[in-house]
């Protein structure tokens, strides 16, 4: 019987990170020069990328969205950084995105210490997407309406957290208050267009045949994600927080850039810190509806996961209680029914006999001198010899008797619509059959390559009046022990039952 497996190998769809061990040891070489060199490619695309953004000035770029002002900054490092998280995990889009961030603000005058500690910014929004995949387990491959309805607004909040650079940014170079907004809008805003517009169609393109090869590829990756309840609550949380940052920090700027310009009396200054709070305000209550379609999003699909999640837990409890169920009424060498089931089954049978007064008849037989056997042969032969006779029992009997090992070398069968002399008949056939099928066995140290047994065998009918199964398993018994006295290999009747037995008979069709 197979173990329970974890709910996590129950629903698979989430791999793990490509673990770089791992593909050093095992991994071909061809997948070692693509991947490894992909990602070094990459990581060299993104610091140039990354130069390009600030030295071209495609930071904080000005958008007329039919009378409100919107800032885009074009970051190409973001959809590439992106598609290695998602697809490899987060420490294989985290190295470039850091890296780029990092020589970018080198060059552009920043401190080192602080251009280490603002290059994490677009880690932490990768971070954040890595996360809500891991929560969820939400497809990849972004072919379904579903897939993109948690895609998106989690690209938001990746980019949101992300922006948290843009606060270092403008803390470090120390810009006026009319600058900051730009930068930081342009950043979150750049951020999320580029993952949804750039990143999104690039993940769909190349998921389904990467998928392909992860699924042969196992041993590459470290195993599914587990807590996934505890990851969802972090997820929830993280939104929360990018919920509040993002309407504190960007009210915050515009409130500060409208102050600025209030004081400064200037009127066309202060139109137009007008309509950039104006527009920052219909910005937030976008995303706000965006981030409250995601929430419902999310519940969905952490619900339909939990659904199918606990529907293949009580699939597979169901079919290891069904086996647990089978063993306990099965004997473990010979696959007949065990004592339990046998008594079990003859009680049915007993039931049957008094509410319809059919026949039904009982028998019990013994292997003759089974301890010679054990003793000359070897227990493996005894057990051998075991198996053989509960296959016979198994071929000679109809779909509606009852064959069951009782314990030891003892067997019992109960015979549907028989009577006594259908049984005799049955019983006396079945010993013939067994005395004349010796049971092979692995001739070693000049052992004998077989072994002839025979059987003894008591016979009794089930009765209306029979207190219970007992009753007629203690006759069966005892004309069983007249068989064995009697020189055994024989068939023996109950006395009472030959005593009380009509002319006409019916009998089964086996053996």
């Amino acid at each position: 019987m197979e173990p329970l497996q974890r709910l996590a190998d129950l629903m698979p769809d989430t791999p793990g990170s490509l673990s770089v061990r791992a593909l050093w040891r095992e991994g071909r070489a061809v997948e070692r020069r693509w991947l490894l060199g992909g990602w070094l490619a990459t990581v060299v695309a993104c610091v140039v990328l990354g130069l390009l953004t600030v030295r071209e000035g495609w930071s904080g770029i000005p958008v007329d969205l039919g009378g409100a002002v919107a800032f885009l900054t074009f970051y190409p490092p973001i959809p590439l950084c992106l598609w290695w998280t998602l697809c490899f995990g987060w420490r294989w889009g985290a190295v470039p995105a850091w890296a780029a961030t990092f020589v970018l603000a080198v060059d552009a005058g920043m401190a080192p210490g602080w251009a280490a500690v603002f290059a994490c910014a677009n880690p932490l929004g990768l971070g954040v997407l890595a996360l809500g995949y891991r929560a969820v387990g939400a497809a990849r491959g972004l072919r379904s309406l579903r897939a993109w309805l948690f895609f998106v607004p989690l690209c938001f909040v990746g980019a949101v957290f992300s922006s948290a650079g843009a606060l270092i940014w403008n803390f470090n170079h120390d810009l006026a208050a009319e600058r900051q907004l730009p930068i930081w809008q342009g950043w979150w805003l750049g951020a999320f267009l580029q993952s949804v517009l750039l990143g999104g169609p690039l993940m769909a393109l190349s998921w389904p045949r990467l998928s392909r090869w992860i699924a042969r590829r196992p041993a590459l990756f470290t195993p599914p994600p587990s807590g996934r309840r505890a990851m969802g609550l972090g997820l929830l949380f993280a939104i929360v927080l990018a919920v509040q940052g993002y309407g504190l920090v960007s009210l915050g700027l515009g409130s500060l850039q409208l102050r600025a310009a209030l004081a400064s009396g200037d009127w066309r200054r202060l139109e137009e810190a007008s309509r950039v709070m104006l527009s920052t305000a219909w910005v937030f209550f976008w995303v706000f509806t965006l981030i409250v379609l995601f929430v419902a999003q999310f519940g969905y699909q952490a619900l339909s996961r939990w659904l199918r999640s606990t529907e293949a837990l009580v699939t597979q409890l169901a079919k290891v209680n069904a086996e647990l169920e089978q063993r306990s009424r099965t004997d473990g060498l010979t696959g007949l029914a065990n004592r339990m089931a046998t008594e079990e089954g003859l009680r049915a049978l007993l039931r049957t006999v008094r509410r319809y007064r059919t026949p039904s008849a009982l028998l019990m037989l013994d292997i003759d001198h089974f301890k010679q056997v054990n003793d000359h042969h070897g227990h493996a032969a005894g057990d051998a010899v075991i198996r053989a006779l509960a296959q016979v029992l198994k071929d000679a009997s109809r779909d509606v008797d009852l064959p069951g090992r009782f314990g030891g070398e003892e067997f019992v069968i109960g015979l549907a619509h028989t009577d006594l002399a259908g049984a005799r008949r049955f019983a006396e056939r079945l010993r013939e059959r067994i005395a004349a099928t010796p049971v092979a066995l692995d001739a070693k140290d000049g052992g004998a390559a077989s072994i002839s047994y025979t059987v003894s065998i008591g016979v009794t009918l089930l009765r209306g009046d029979d207190a219970g199964v007992e009753d007629p398993l203690r006759r069966a018994d005892a004309a069983m022990y007249r068989a064995k006295q009697g020189g055994r290999n024989r068939v023996e009747l109950d006395r009472e039952d030959v005593a009380a037995a009509p002319s006409a008979s019916s009998a089964p069709d086996k053996p």
